[in-house]
């Protein structure tokens, strides 16, 4: 199994809007984000496109055309952003009903799934006291 990296890349690509925006631009190309992460554009122009949808993000088309914050990077937590870009739960249960029967069947997936809450919870309550700002600040503030 791999690890989702989708929160890590919108919140690379909000960082990275919120910085050009510092340095005096209105807004930034999927194709300019894109090669900061490393990869094709139309990933990024999906991304953005989920962000958009969660009101972070606007875009722009024709002459001017690309992708701005639409809030400032201290308004957003990074529980915006994964709720923007990771709509379902964090783990899964069984795809089909385990055998009931079964002791370990029948009890399996309610024991998974208070765990699971516990988990979700903590994740929900930590990203949310991180904002956009602090993630650009520790970027600007690693050491080269």
């Amino acid at each position: 199994m791999s690890a989702n990296s989708r929160l890590t890349i919108a919140a690379h690509a909000l960082a990275w809007i919120g910085l050009y925006r510092r340095q005096g631009h209105e807004v930034a190309t999927s194709e300019q984000i894109a090669s900061s992460v490393n990869t094709n554009p139309v990933v990024i122009r999906r991304l953005l496109g989920d962000l958009r949808r969660a009101g972070l993000v606007e875009s722009r088309r024709g002459v001017g055309a690309g992708w701005s914050l639409a809030r400032d990077l201290e308004s957003m937590t990074l529980l915006d952003v994964y709720e923007a870009v990771e709509p379902g739960p964090l783990f899964a249960l069984h795809r089909a009903t385990p055998d009931q029967e079964c002791v370990v069947g029948y009890g399996i997936q309610p024991a998974m799934q208070r765990i699971y809450d516990g988990i979700e919870e903590t994740l929900r309550r930590e990203l949310a006291h991180v904002t956009l700002k602090d993630v650009l600040q520790d970027v600007l503030a690693a050491p080269r």
